[in-house]
């Protein structure tokens, strides 16, 4: 006997989730009779008040002011983490003054170059390292 590896055979394809045939049909009818009667609500004759000039046009003033905080995020977001143009040298006397200071130039800048930088950079620049006078003694 070969065994059957098809588990939906097994275990077929019912939910268990099943309603009689016809119960959906007069679904209504049969909650209809089951509600209590409420007659002070027939005398009444309640009419829903028409629409206000406000209510149709809440929920495009809504939405339009939704977009407009949505672009004012983002404008907002762009403006704090975007490139920042960098002011030229002579606009920034502050950073201008403390470029000219060779404190400043040797304690910030010089730190951050290596000898390798250095040597790499004349090179590119075509001046011969044979022509330099280097005296390490």
């Amino acid at each position: 006997m070969k065994e059957d590896n098809d588990i939906l055979k097994t275990i077929g394809r019912s939910d268990g989730m099943t309603v009689p045939d016809g119960y959906f049909a007069d679904f209504a009818e049969r909650m209809a009779g089951q509600l209590p009667q409420r007659p002070e609500l027939a005398a009444m004759n309640v009419v829903a008040p028409p629409a206000s000039l406000w209510g149709k046009l809440r929920p495009y003033v809504y939405m339009a002011a939704m977009f407009a905080g949505v672009w004012c995020m983002l404008k907002i977001f762009t403006t704090v983490s975007g490139p920042q143009q960098l002011a030229p040298m002579d606009k920034n006397p502050v950073m201008a003054k403390a470029f000219g200071s060779d404190e400043f130039f040797s304690d910030y800048v010089l730190d951050d170059v290596s000898s390798n930088d250095v040597i790499d950079d004349i090179m590119d620049e075509g001046i011969d390292l044979d022509s330099l006078m280097l005296d390490f003694e």
